[in-house]
């Protein structure tokens, strides 16, 4: 058979003499004719981008985070001139843990902070509040009519009758569970942030923000004062501070792929070249996305450790072949040109599949995760060059050891399927689902697993399933900080925002405000909601107000004079300069996905039977109406996704067998493994959100590595009229080994992340280590199963018709 031939039993050719150098394909000729060229050019680029890496920058934008073309995102970025502070917006707890707020140190020290804050870059500064912000004020009914003013008055100088004229003057301005805690231990400090700074046109860096926040806190934190402090920024910024850490579990990842290949090989030259080549793909990557204007954000951050363990996977393979030639006497350059013809197709197939993983996150309106899909493409196509050319090309010059080849030869030998030799008892299992009874076992429980599986996964949830920031642990600063401000605020940190738009100087008419409290009353009655506020509501207060305090006219004046007196009094954030937009606050206990759900629910709902062409309710604005928006996005996408995932892996797969039984064979292990993954999620309790929506999509892209390698080698030795269960077990000598290899080792290294204080790296890392390990299990026990009756009936009923062919006709 000729030595072209892709998986044919090469010869062994000991002497280059001997060997055709115009052999192979045009690629191959290229490539290895010209060996010295291609190292050097790779040196080359290698110094030039990790110069480049240098460059990388680690940070996040908040619009980059929100689905900036849904519906209610664009609702909100349409009137965000007129909605500062409800997007991007840092809440500042600070609490008295002596006393009470009125008491003139501690309202000396929140001067300080909130003077200190407004000077901070990138604050929106006519936005901010708190007790000394000049729009923080009170109204109050006298005899002598309606009066108000600042909360802390121009006056006050610390004396005891200033400090009760503040109490008394906090409890008129409506701010208690808003900027007050109702129990008089603590105030907010509100401050709105912009995504760029004014004075230097930059981008906010949210690490710098964080540490910045800290430096305030260790400052005026005492015993006597508390500080809590959450918001985006915060959040961000935590982020960053823990994924730094991330070059710990890179490490770890290194050290546990190289002990483990080691362990295998046996060979400190080819194991240290395959870890190398890895890292350079690694470099290549952190070097060009600072030249191509990227950044790395806390999502894509895990990218580079995903790309140097395909490298590992892939670089394992090459290696693996290389030695087994070696060790039949094949010279090295040869056998790198053998495993090159061999397996180039199967590991380009499989990092286009990978590549497709990643690239189907691109329909995800979401840039952060637009940007994860491209940090991602280019990670593979650097694998295709460093592991699927440079180590081939690396391995032609250095070899491998004697003694590493032959062990690895006499392993094969051990493990042959031949009289002389007895099979391993590992390989002679899994050989067994080549049978139809033990592939009829595997099929049925396959079977009931996916049902099983698809049954839990229906109660998967879109959104965060725990409260404060699920992408931090529960027990975390910033999470303590957060239940803080639930526990004492009934203007949670989590906040829905609807519009209101009417026509201009509308907005304070009866009819007006009497649909907004109709829309009120239902956000009331959701257990999710802690407390509402809009103009409508601050009429009903009013109209109290000026009756003596009697709530019998809790209600909104029919009389559009004692309505306009009302809204001359009221606060700018309710409605906007030219009174044609209301703005109702709906402060939720939380932002699970329950929570938004019945909030959505009962708006949409709402505006279908009101909205007319005087009257618009629009959503939504808020750190949870920007959360809302996300689910629904991401509820659509995890769907689209998935169909797109497999649909790509399914196209490649057919390409690269010709065969829809192959294609079969290769995708539905992954489909099962998809449907147990949501049914884990389900059991530990992790939502589809945008930090965990990637994962699916990466385990089947990953996964498919696996069966392209195994199946590869099966249908070749199938062609050659082999029975599936020798064909299958040539494919465990020569792929399947590699493929128990890297599957336990990529799971081992992935597990090591559930160390992290990220709690969304240690979620993907659960996940992707289930993946890895099940995908390993679904390509070497059901894909043979399921070519028990698929490819074997094929391939007999092939040899059968090339037999009869071959029989001369008795007749001519």
């Amino acid at each position: 058979m000729s030595i072209e031939t892709p998986l044919a039993e090469h010869p062994v050719i000991r002497s280059l003499a001997d060997f055709d150098r115009r052999s192979g394909s045009l690629a191959e000729r290229v490539l290895f004719n010209n060996r010295v060229a291609v190292v050097v050019l790779c040196v080359i680029v290698t110094v030039v981008l990790g110069y480049q890496a240098l460059g990388l920058r680690l940070n996040a934008g908040f619009e980059k985070m929100i689905p900036t073309k849904h519906p209610y995102i664009i609702n909100y970025l349409e009137n965000r001139g007129q909605l500062a502070g409800l997007g991007n917006t840092l809440r500042i707890a600070v609490e008295a843990k002596t006393g009470t707020v009125f008491d003139a140190d501690y309202l000396d020290t929140l001067r300080k902070i909130n003077d200190e804050l407004f000077l901070y870059p990138g604050v929106d500064r006519p936005y901010m509040k708190s007790l000394w912000t000049p729009a923080t004020r009170w109204t109050g009914v006298t005899e002598e009519g309606l009066d108000g003013g600042p909360v802390i008055p121009d006056d006050y100088d610390g004396s005891p009758a200033s400090l009760e004229q503040v109490r008394v003057n906090v409890e008129r301005s409506g701010e208690i569970g808003q900027l007050v805690a109702a129990n008089f231990r603590s105030t907010v400090i509100l401050v709105p942030l912009q995504e760029t700074d004014a004075e230097t046109g930059q981008r906010i860096d949210y690490h710098d923000y964080s540490q910045r926040l800290e430096r305030l806190r260790q400052q005026y934190e005492s015993d006597a004062i508390g500080i809590h402090i959450t918001g985006f920024a915060k959040v961000v910024g935590d982020l960053i501070d823990g994924l730094q850490q991330v070059l710990l579990f890179f490490a770890a990842a290194v050290a546990i792929c190289t002990t483990v290949l080691y362990w295998y090989t046996r060979c400190v030259r080819s194991t240290l070249l395959v870890v190398a080549c890895s890292c350079v793909a690694v470099v290549w990557l952190l070097g060009l996305l600072p030249t191509l204007g990227f950044e790395l954000d806390p999502y894509s951050v895990l990218v580079p450790f995903l790309v140097f363990a395909i490298g590992m996977s892939h670089g394992a393979q090459k290696m693996n072949g290389v030695m087994q030639d070696i060790g039949r006497g094949t010279h090295r350059l040869v056998a790198a040109r053998f495993t090159f013809r061999r397996l180039f197709l199967a590991g380009f197939t499989a990092l286009m599949a990978d590549g497709v993983g990643f690239a189907v996150l691109m329909v995800i309106d979401i840039q952060v995760i637009r940007d994860l899909a491209v940090t991602a493409s280019i990670g593979m196509a650097a694998l295709i060059l460093t592991n699927l050319v440079l180590i081939p090309i690396l391995l032609s010059y250095t070899g491998v050891s004697a003694a590493a080849a032959q062990r690895s030869l006499n392993a094969e030998r051990s493990d042959e399927r031949d009289t002389r030799y007895a099979k391993h008892r590992f390989w002679a299992f899994l050989d067994l689902f080549t049978g139809r009874r033990w592939a009829g076992v595997a099929i049925v429980a396959a079977a009931v697993l996916g049902v099983a599986g698809f049954a839990v996964s229906l109660q998967l949830k879109i959104g965060d399933t725990d409260p404060g920031a699920p992408e931090l642990r529960p027990n975390s600063r910033y999470n303590r900080d957060n239940a803080f401000m639930v526990a004492n605020y009934a203007a949670s940190s989590d906040t829905y925002v609807i519009m209101v738009k009417t026509p201009q100087f509308h907005c304070a008419h009866y009819d007006t405000l009497l649909e907004v409290a109709a829309l009120e009353w239902r956000l009331q009655q959701l257990p999710g909601v802690e407390a509402t506020n809009s103009l409508a509501a601050l009429a009903k207060r009013a109209a109290v107000g000026m009756n003596e305090g009697s709530l019998k006219w809790y209600e909104i004046p029919r009389s559009q004079d004692m309505l306009n007196t009302i809204i001359m009094r009221a606060p700018r954030e309710l409605f906007n300069q030219n009174c044609d937009l209301l703005t109702l606050y709906v402060s939720l206990k939380d932002h699970k996905a329950d929570t938004l759900d019945a909030v959505v629910q009962t708006f949409e709902t709402f505006a279908a039977q009101h909205n007319n062409a005087e009257l618009r309710f629009l959503s939504a604005a808020g750190n949870a109406g920007i959360e809302a928006a996300t689910n629904i996005v991401v509820k659509r996408a995890n769907v689209e996704m998935v169909l797109l995932v497999y649909l790509a892996v399914v196209v490649l797969a057919f390409i690269t067998f010709r065969s829809w039984r192959a294609v079969i064979c290769a995708v539905l292990p992954l489909m099962l493994t998809s449907a147990l993954c949501e049914a884990l999620m389900v059991y530990l309790n992790i939502g589809v959100k945008v930090a965990t929506l990637p994962v699916i999509a990466l385990g089947v892209g990953i996964g498919v590595d696996y069966a392209l390698y195994v199946l590869t080698v099966t249908l070749a030795r199938l062609r050659e009229g082999m029975t599936l269960s020798a064909a299958y077990y040539k494919a465990l000598l020569f792929t399947g080994r590699v493929v128990v290899l890297t599957g336990i080792t990529l799971g081992l290294a992935v597990a090591t992340w559930t160390f992290s204080p990220i709690k969304f790296q240690a979620d993907m890392g659960i996940l992707l280590a289930f993946m890895f390990v099940w995908n390993m299990l679904g390509a070497l026990i059901l894909l043979p199963a399921l070519a028990c009756f698929l490819l074997a009936p094929a391939a007999a009923a092939q040899r059968e018709e090339e037999s009869a062919l071959l029989v001369p006709n008795p007749a001519l």
